[in-house]
């Protein structure tokens, strides 16, 4: 259960900032970039979920931003006595994802180019999503790369989750027909 019933704290105004196990930590600690990562990657999906309403996108976005909130909890509690409580992304999570690009990545022609972020707004929305949805990974295994405990499965739910989420905007672009193509060279002048 989360109460929140103080918005601001005062307790940041020295840079500083505690995770979920309750240890301090600078703000600018990779540990805190990942999840702060995470958490702007959501904000894009809220984003893109004011074009798809009513659309058979939106219950699987609106599934995705509160596991995106289950991540960003596993991110922000390292292994240690909170382990017990932690919230984990579990491995039937990234597979349920690799189902969910298969199915919507059926009904897709294939791709002859680099799909430009552009088309609907819906699939402007989801290509930025994406792109923060990667960095959040490439901070996540920075955090890794420093020696500092990330689950597994956390790794592996967001290399999934910006597939899922570049299949989804070519769904929004029409079933892909209406995706914006790369034309390498095409603005060259000889």
């Amino acid at each position: 259960m989360v109460l929140i019933n103080r918005i601001y704290t005062r307790t940041g105004d020295a840079g500083t900032t505690r995770l979920a196990s309750g240890a301090e930590v600078s703000k600018g600690d990779l540990r805190v970039a990942a999840y702060g990562d995470v958490d702007e990657a959501n904000a894009c999906l809220g984003l893109v979920r004011l074009h798809t309403a009513g659309t058979p996108l939106d219950p699987l976005l609106a599934r995705l931003q509160n596991e995106m909130f289950d991540l960003g909890a596993d991110l922000a509690t390292p292994p240690g006595p909170a382990e017990d409580r932690a919230l984990r992304i579990l491995d039937s999570q990234v597979a349920r994802l690799e189902q969910e690009i298969d199915v919507l990545n059926a009904g897709l022609g294939e791709l002859t180019s680099f799909v430009l972020p552009g088309g609907s707004a819906a699939a402007a929305f989801l290509h930025l999503a994406r792109t923060v949805a990667r960095r959040a990974e490439r901070s996540a295994v920075a955090l890794a790369a420093a020696g500092e405990p990330v689950s597994g499965p956390a790794l592996r739910y967001l290399n999934r989750l910006s597939d899922l989420l570049f299949v989804a905007a070519r769904v929004a672009n029409d079933q892909g027909r209406a995706d914006v193509l790369w034309k390498a060279g095409a603005t060259r002048e000889a």
